[in-house]
């Protein structure tokens, strides 16, 4: 059984917002058993609101809208879909009054007439109460499809899809489906799939792919006659995925980060981690915290731009920096051992590299990065050239460093 997502607002097609109610929409959808065939996306224009709703009516079963609701002139959803079935707007004093007193609680008494529109909705629809904002949503029947209007706020938006469209359309399609979300790191998107050869008729299930630098998101979509049959077979599937790239490339599911996984995996372990960043800039130390808890392993960090700070706050001594330069295996291992020392973590990692996009040269190329990770009983390097523009260069160095001390944790290497 089909579903489509519509997303109303000029925002979204001038690109002034990113969407992310269709993409949260169409994976809960999936998770519920449709098959998700179109993700429409139309401006804040009445002609193409109808067009697309009309459309969308004749080919799906279920239709999801979200925004147009809200109390400005460019709101217009409830009215197309009044035009577009032929009845008048009929104002709902139940919603009314639930709009008076959510208004009155934040101090505002009187309710203008913008915001009592709110409450008008096509006569004979299914009012959807919003616990969660001023504008109620509502169902409707339009051609075959049973179609759900939404508010476009998205905390609205996904707890009113759970709280009132998910228990009307879960019984519609008798197929169930289970998503499992797997984050590698590690391997390219290439590699990924021809390791991954014949999972999916081994069991039944699906794999998408997704790539987001310099991750691969594998998705293990698994049906089943029932909800717990679907979960059984897609984690059989997720743990041969597992199997078969190894825990060094799969760091987690859903939506766990790279450095939220290795920040649990030094709290688990009892280690702690500093760090010395130059051409990253603060970067690592940025990703690590934003994970909460971080400060239970990560004792902080030196951002080391001149060579002043590296010789001042790290210990660099100024003979190795003009033997070596800054942007050197040397360089960095001081940086390393000096953080560590100075910080008294079990790991000192550190970053120094020519990110660009100028300051290369033919023997120190833009993209080149030395690494150094000081443990309790040695200290290793390794330097990678990376393709890429100044921010892709950072990223990518970024989750290089955080790796060996991933690597280091996990499998001792």
């Amino acid at each position: 059984m089909t579903a489509a997502v519509l997303s109303t607002g000029t925002e979204l097609t001038r690109g002034e917002l990113v969407n992310t109610n269709a993409t949260w929409l169409a994976d809960a959808l999936t998770t519920l058993g449709f098959d998700v065939t179109e993700l429409a996306t139309v401006g804040d224009d009445t002609a193409a609101i109808r067009r697309t709703l009309e459309r969308l009516g004749h080919e799906h079963a279920v239709i999801v809208c979200t925004g147009g609701l809200g109390p400005t002139t460019d709101d217009l959803t409830s009215a197309v879909v009044a035009e577009l079935l032929g009845v008048p707007l009929e104002r709902d004093q139940a919603s009314l009054e639930t709009i008076r007193a959510r208004l009155a609680r934040i101090g505002r008494g009187v309710v203008a007439e913008s915001n009592a529109k709110q409450a008008d909705f096509p006569r004979g629809a299914t009012i959807l109460a919003n616990d969660w904002g001023t504008a109620p949503g509502f169902a409707v029947r339009l051609g075959r499809a049973l179609a759900f209007f939404l508010p476009g706020v998205p905390s609205e938006m996904s707890a009113m899809f759970h709280a009132r469209v998910a228990p009307l359309v879960e019984p519609l399609e008798r197929t169930r489906r289970h998503q499992i979300r797997l984050r590698t790191y590690g391997l390219p998107e290439s590699e990924v799939n021809d390791r991954l050869t014949g999972l999916e008729t081994r069991h039944g299930v699906t794999l998408g792919y997704r790539a987001s630098l310099p991750e691969i998101e594998v998705k293990v979509l698994a049906p089943g006659a029932t909800a717990e049959e679907a979960a059984r077979r897609a984690r059989a599937a997720a743990d041969e995925v597992r199997a078969t790239l190894g825990d060094t490339v799969v760091y987690g599911e859903g939506d766990v980060t790279y450095a939220g996984a290795l920040v649990a995996l030094l709290r688990e372990r009892g280690q702690t981690l500093a760090l010395a960043e130059s051409c990253t800039g603060g970067l690592a130390a940025e990703l690590v915290t934003r994970v909460p808890g971080s400060s239970q392993a990560f004792l902080g960090g030196v951002v080391a731009y001149a060579n002043t700070v590296k010789a001042r706050l790290l210990g660099v001594d100024p003979a190795l920096l003009a033997a070596h330069g800054a942007v050197s295996a040397e360089v960095a291992v001081a940086m390393a051992e000096g953080t560590r020392s100075a910080l008294g973590a079990t790991f000192g990692l550190s970053f120094t590299g020519i990110a660009g996009p100028d300051g290369g040269s033919a023997e120190k190329p833009v993209g080149l990065v030395h690494f150094a990770l000081a443990a309790p009983t040695v200290t290793k390097t390794v330097q990678r050239v990376f393709p890429g523009a100044r921010d892709q260069v950072r990223r990518r160095a970024v989750y290089l460093g955080l790796s060996l001390v991933r690597r280091a944790l996990v499998d001792g290497g």
